[in-house]
């Protein structure tokens, strides 16, 4: 069994529901209190044990490509004035191995995975989505990597979500659970009605793939939206070889959206050194005037 040392980070979408500031800016780069959401995912990936990180982007995220690449007048800036902690802080998204490849027609999710084809190779992989920061004693990306070293297949991250909400997501037809938060699947529906939905176990951003997805990419045609969906590409690999889905039991943060968005920065700020205190009480007192 290959060990899984590749992570692919899709961050080609245009950002539309966080306009006008995604105009210019990558919708990655929107900061929870002081860091970029998209570092959060990267920092994941390497406490995790992963390697190689590949993102796909496209137009306008060149702020991304920038973030994590040096700066030596900032960085000698620093250190001649003697801020050796933020020296650190700046470095340290520096040392990483990163690569970067252009989604140039974004057609999905489906499409973003299927340009990392030549990074993955033969090899089995992560992707991990920018609208889902989550936390847990063991990280969700090693939480799968754990699964897949049980079973060698295919692994993907699910969470329970108000049945109404069914319709947001795709969603498993589980065949039975098989303990320790893992399931057997039957067919992966993407986006159903409540009323279609085979349950309430909802895919988030987190994927654990074996390489032959690709040829299901290839082969997949465009479905809703008319984009590729990955989640088609999932349910036609679940015919060949088992894709098992591990339900997420830590804190999931959708930050996919304004409220969700904002209530992460509210909640993060609560526990940041530096605002925790002021936020608290800045909290309770616009608390008395609603």
């Amino acid at each position: 069994m290959k060990k899984v040392r590749k992570a692919v980070i899709p961050a080609a979408g245009l950002g539309t529901r966080f306009l006008p500031a995604t105009k210019a800016l990558a919708k990655e780069m929107l900061p929870l209190v002081d860091k970029p959401t998209i570092q959060f995912i990267v920092e994941e990936a390497i406490a995790s044990g992963i390697e190689d990180i590949l993102i796909v982007d496209g137009k306008s995220k060149r702020s991304i490509e920038d973030h994590f690449d040096s700066n030596p007048e900032l960085e000698m800036s620093l250190e001649r004035d003697g801020k050796f902690d933020k020296l650190a802080m700046v470095q340290e998204t520096t040392n990483i191995n990163l690569y970067f490849i252009r989604q140039s027609n974004p057609r999905g999710l489906g499409d973003a995975v299927l340009q990392a084809k030549a990074f993955v190779g033969d090899e089995p992989f992560v992707v991990l989505l920018g609208d889902d920061v989550t936390k847990d004693e063991v990280p969700l990306t090693k939480q799968l990597i754990n699964q897949y070293e049980k079973t060698g297949e295919s692994t993907l991250a699910v969470v329970k979500v108000p049945h109404e909400e069914t319709v947001k997501y795709g969603v498993i037809d589980p065949i039975q659970d098989l303990g320790d938060g893992l399931y057997e699947v039957k067919q992966f529906v993407e986006k159903p009605k409540p009323e279609d939905a085979p349950s309430d176990l909802a895919i988030i951003g987190r994927y654990l793939l074996t390489p032959e997805i690709f040829e299901e990419l290839e082969n997949t045609k465009p479905g809703k939206g008319n984009e590729i969906q990955l989640t088609d590409a999932i349910d036609s690999l679940n015919k060949r070889q088992h894709v098992y889905a591990h339900e997420f039991k830590g804190r999931r943060y959708d930050i996919g959206s304004k409220i969700g968005f904002l209530e992460t920065s509210i909640e993060f700020g609560l526990e940041h050194p530096e605002t925790k205190d002021a936020l608290r009480e800045y909290i309770k007192e616009i608390a008395k005037t609603l």
